[in-house]
């Protein structure tokens, strides 16, 4: 299965007020595992950038002005995203400003029901925690510490670690709810079977014991 870990950064938080899109990042995973295949480009917004975004990316307008505008570059985008689901913290958000940019440039506009949201996953698995991609960072001990502005990439390459972390571990749970499900059933069958004991030997015995003596500060006599 491939996947694609999608973030932007935009000039604000409004695309109803004109605000648009200044970088895009993208990482590819194939079966939970991170390729080392991405898209990344700054793009011109045509406008400045709000000084509070300025703060949470450094990325300027002096800057992005010599850069392509969104129709310039969002063929390449949808080459790279094609047939892959995508994997986006906080999905609402990103995906009104790519297909704000997607429709002005008269592309399709990517679907919903093909986007997985990472914020929705983390508030539902982890009820009453911060859903934020720093504290699921801290809480999967994945090294955020180049995040020192948001970046597109790098914050797509963040989310991915999350992404995989937290989809192994629902994986896990449901492995395990398995098993409680369809182990007991078997175990309550075979319980009248009649068990083996193969007894050990007095020279196997003393053979384990000595063995035992040659071990420096077993970890077991930390319990006695």
């Amino acid at each position: 299965m491939r996947e694609i870990a999608l973030d932007t950064e935009t000039t604000g938080l409004s695309v109803e007020n004109g605000d648009r899109i200044t970088e895009i990042g993208c990482v590819e995973i194939v079966n939970k595992r991170v390729t080392g295949k991405f898209f990344h480009v700054y793009v011109n917004p045509e406008r400045e950038v709000s000084r509070e975004a300025q703060e949470i990316s450094g990325l300027t307008y002096e800057f992005l002005k010599s850069h392509k505008k969104f129709n310039e570059v969002y063929t390449e985008f949808l080459d790279f995203i094609k047939d892959s689901r995508l994997i986006i913290h906080n999905a609402i958000f990103d995906i009104g400003f790519l297909n704000f940019e997607l429709e002005k440039s008269r592309a399709e506009i990517i679907k919903m029901e093909n986007v997985i949201n990472t914020l929705t996953m983390a508030k539902q698995k982890f009820p009453g925690s911060p859903a934020t991609l720093d504290a699921l960072c801290k809480r999967f001990s994945i090294d955020a510490s180049k995040r020192i502005k948001h970046g597109a990439l790098i914050d797509a390459e963040l989310l991915a670690e999350v992404y995989i972390n937290m989809s192994v571990r629902i994986q896990q749970k449901d492995i395990f709810s398995i098993q409680r499900y369809t182990l007991n059933p078997i175990s309550r069958i075979e319980k009248n079977l009649e068990l083996k004991v193969i007894k050990v030997s007095e020279s196997e015995l003393n053979a384990h014991n000595n063995l035992l003596k040659k071990i420096k500060e077993p970890i077991w006599t930390r319990f006695q």
